[in-house]
């Protein structure tokens, strides 16, 4: 079994924002793949159904994006999905707008939601971290910057590598990390 983990904050006031662009990367994995509807559970939005022959859990925590940990381990244990098992989207400030990278384990670098899943479960987790920009390209700090809502040109940016990721990830969960790193790189370069 396998565990797909989008982070955000939750609540209209933080929809299309750059930190809920994990949110909206399991919204496409939710509706590109056989999901149930979303269920209130373990402090989160869990969804049951399966991503290529594996039968996969996705989850989005309703806990605000720095206690994103509590909900991850609590499904984590419930469901004994061992890290290697578990994908986690989040945005990185560090990577361009749109710009895609996975892999495996690494520091949280800065962002306070991986800092508390590496708490709560250890690092050795898979990640697949979305470029949102710069909080120095919009002369702004970090908080403002990804609590800040993308333009619509800069959704129409993100819309395909969203589709990307859903359509995607099927080789994340059949292959492994290594695979789906390779293939992202090839994406990223076209």
């Amino acid at each position: 079994m396998f565990l797909v983990v989008g982070l955000g904050n939750p609540g209209e006031e933080y929809s299309k924002t750059r930190h809920n662009i994990g949110f909206m990367a399991a919204d496409e994995i939710h509706s590109r793949h056989n999901f149930s509807p979303f269920k209130q559970k373990f402090d989160g939005l869990i969804a049951e159904g399966t991503i290529g022959r594996e039968k996969t859990l996705l989850l989005k925590p309703q806990t605000y994006m720095n206690l994103s940990g509590n909900s991850v381990q609590k499904t984590a244990k419930f469901y004994k999905i061992p890290p290697q098992n578990i994908i986690v989207i989040h945005d990185d400030k560090d990577l361009s707008l749109g710009k895609l990278k996975a892999k495996k384990g690494g520091s949280a670098g800065g962002h306070n939601g991986l800092k508390n899943i590496d708490s709560q479960i250890g690092n050795e987790y898979n990640r697949i971290r979305i470029g949102v920009g710069s909080p120095k390209e919009h002369n702004t700090d970090t908080i403002n910057f990804v609590l800040s809502r993308f333009s619509k040109s800069e959704l129409e940016i993100l819309e395909p590598k969203l589709e990307f990721i859903a359509t995607s990830i099927t080789e994340l969960v059949e292959k492994g990390i290594d695979s789906y790193s390779n293939t992202i790189g090839m994406y990223n370069a076209k």
